[in-house]
């Protein structure tokens, strides 16, 4: 097996939980291949890098092994390479602290308000 498709493997390596949704997220343009956007059904290889973005930051992949079926996490694990550089990983780990932080102290009081909302998006860096 020398090459297999994109959602497929992204699947298998349990970067999403069903191939529906590596294939949604591949057609969203959140998966590059190589830097260049890729379709579901692309063929990649052994050695081929991966930026998948996801809900806090831009994840670099580097595909080390090859395989259809989903298997145990740490086997999965073992599919590719993280690249991503540790500062980005604690931002994201942080802000989603704050996040939570945030929603666990709002659930008390109701529904969100103008402020809340606004807070959030600034956390966010939707200003």
């Amino acid at each position: 097996m020398d090459e297999l498709r994109l959602d497929k493997w992204l699947w298998a390596a349990r970067f999403y939980k069903t191939r529906r949704q590596a294939t949604q997220a591949c057609q969203a343009g959140k998966v590059k291949l190589n830097g260049q956007s890729a379709k579901p059904g692309k063929s990649i290889k052994i050695g081929d890098e991966l930026q998948i973005t996801r809900k806090m930051y831009k994840q670099q992949i580097r595909i080390t092994g090859l395989n259809q079926r989903r298997t145990a996490p740490r086997i999965a694990a073992a599919l590719y390479d993280d690249l991503t550089s540790p500062e980005v990983i604690e931002q994201a780990q942080l802000q989603r602290t704050l996040e939570s932080a945030f929603y666990r102290d709002r659930r008390k009081t109701g529904r969100p308000t103008k402020r809340d909302r606004r807070l959030l998006q600034r956390l966010k860096g939707r200003d």
